[in-house]
């Protein structure tokens, strides 16, 4: 059984646009990614609200929301694991960080480095907007999210790890701009239960999008 781990931010636990609800697991991409690929596959759902890469949020959570902070224990507690699909960046993306889309990418880069040697697929996230209910916090987020996936594949294949782009298949939802309605979760859980077969074999490119 091959055990892969999902580390994420608020679409990775499956927040539901508009209402702060949490999808049932069989919809959350997690969750649609086990079905698909069957018992030969253990898959851990590790999402959580504004989870930022590498820093504290001073508003919303402070350490707890650190995704650098938490992603050594989390690997330690879950060990061994055969994959870690790594999914965050979208939270950076908030005006108050500051943060250019290269620096998210290299924030992104530093986990890849705590989480190596463990094979590594790294996810680009969908474009951000139309922003609507969260066009303050994310002030200027749809152009910087549009640069996330080159930024991101430049440093996926600096560390040798696979890498896919998110937004050649799922969009936003209208409602906020920011997370995804359910039929985008189980449209990515099928696409990386496609893809996920081949990171454990030759036949795929450290990087592809």
């Amino acid at each position: 059984m091959k055990t892969i781990l999902c580390y994420g931010d608020s679409n990775t636990w499956g927040y539901i646009p508009g209402t702060g609800a949490r999808y049932p697991r069989d919809v959350r991409w997690p969750g649609v990614l086990q079905a698909t690929l069957g018992s030969d596959y253990h898959v851990i759902e590790e999402g959580l609200n504004a989870r930022t890469t590498v820093m504290d949020d001073p508003i919303r959570g402070g350490a707890i929301k650190n995704g650098l902070a938490y992603l050594r224990p989390c690997l330690e507690s879950h060990a061994p694991l055969d994959l870690v699909i790594l999914a965050l960046g979208v939270n950076d993306l908030k005006h108050r960080f500051g943060f250019s889309a290269y620096d998210i990418a290299a924030n992104v880069a530093a986990l890849i480095g705590v989480i190596q040697p463990t094979p590594v697929l790294l996810l680009s996230p969908p474009h951000a907007g139309p922003l609507t209910a969260l066009a303050d916090l994310f002030e200027g987020a749809v152009e910087k999210s549009k640069q996330l996936a080159t930024h991101y594949q430049a440093f996926a294949k600096q560390a040798g790890c696979h890498f896919f782009d998110v937004a050649t298949i799922v969009t936003a939802s209208p409602i906020d701009g920011i997370h995804w309605a359910a039929e985008q979760h189980v449209l990515l859980g099928n696409r990386l239960a496609e893809l996920v077969p081949f990171t454990f074999s030759a036949r795929m490119a450290p990087c592809e999008r």
